[in-house]
């Protein structure tokens, strides 16, 4: 059953049940967070332009998870993020995709577990993005997210598994770029060109005002100026993983704070472990191991249990990127 929900004086046209799950997810009646980080960064990997109706989608539902919507082999098959650097470098797809849709598609993240992307249009509107296929969920946000809900607590044809995943594009990059000249002074010429491939470049900055954003307000963590300088400078950059698994040279990692998200108990025992505070910096190895910076700019690893991967954020970095396998496939 529809009904109303008055947010700010706007009426929101869901039923019950999305009011529910969204707030499990996190959504609260006027969240807000700064769009900046995203923009700055899907900037540097694309062509999209934002437009109003994407920020307004992002600053109110981005960051947002279904970890905590119902989980079964159904709802975790159709696991949804909202956060839109999901679709870096798929400028190209986006743009087929709204001359498909007859309009302006901005991403603002993934359904089916990652096999999908959402787009959404200048009116409002969110896309499913599938392959060669674009299709609305619905005329408003709104009604998308019930709809989005709906299908991902039953089974559905919105759904449909066995659609290969693209080639990441790190992995194109990877053949196509050179140590810089002054590789070998903080790490090894293969660990600048991996960290280049992986969207790292000299003088790098972007904006992190999101992510500190969307922490604070989910895990109460409060970051500190060395987790900062290393966001603005390698935040979003990473090496992904591919099939087969011993084609990886190096351990899979992403330097992505969200992944906390909701992981604020895990943090904190990690800290408790290490004896020091520690705010999260992304994950490695297929989401088994958080990383994590504390204020001296020491980077620890651990789920379970704490160790300390390396004193120094440059020599972390060296770290991530150390071979685990005698050549690249």
């Amino acid at each position: 059953m529809m009904r109303p929900y008055v947010n700010g004086g706007l009426a929101r046209s869901w039923p019950a049940q999305t009011e529910e799950v969204l707030c499990r997810a996190g959504w609260r009646p006027g969240r807000s967070v700064p769009t900046g980080t995203w923009e700055s960064v899907l900037h540097e990997r694309g062509s999209f332009v934002v437009h109003a109706a994407a920020r307004r989608f992002l600053s109110e539902f981005g960051g947002l998870v279904s970890y905590c919507w119902p989980a079964d082999s159904i709802t975790t098959s159709s696991a949804i993020r909202f956060d839109p650097l999901r679709a870096q470098w798929q400028d190209e797809r986006f743009a087929k995709a709204g001359r498909e849709a007859g309009a302006l598609l901005y991403p603002v993240g993934t359904a089916d577990a990652g096999a999908s992307f959402l787009g959404i249009t200048e009116d409002g509107a969110l896309h499913l993005v599938r392959g060669e296929r674009v299709e609305q969920l619905a005329p408003t946000a709104d009604r998308s997210l019930a709809r989005l809900v709906e299908v991902q607590g039953a089974r559905s044809a919105l759904w449909r598994p066995g659609v290969t995943t693209p080639t990441d594009p790190f992995w194109r990059r990877l053949h196509a770029v050179e140590p810089g000249p002054d590789a070998g002074t903080r790490w090894s010429e293969e660990a600048d060109r991996v960290l280049r491939a992986g969207c790292w470049f000299p003088g790098r900055s972007v904006r992190t005002e999101t992510w500190e954003s969307v922490l604070l307000q989910t895990g109460e963590f409060e970051i500190h100026d060395a987790a900062r300088r290393f966001l603005a400078e390698f935040g979003a950059v990473g090496v992904p993983y591919r099939d087969p698994w011993d084609a990886m040279p190096w351990m899979e990692f992403s330097l992505d704070p969200l992944l906390a998200f909701w992981d604020e108990e895990i943090i904190d025992d990690l800290a408790e472990q290490a004896g020091v505070d520690l705010y999260p910096i992304g994950m490695r190895d297929r989401g088994n191991q958080y990383l994590a910076m504390a204020e001296d700019g020491s980077v620890y690893a651990g789920m379970d249990s704490v160790w300390l991967l390396a004193p120094t954020p440059d020599e972390a970095l060296q770290r991530l990127t150390s071979r685990i396998r005698p050549t690249a496939a």
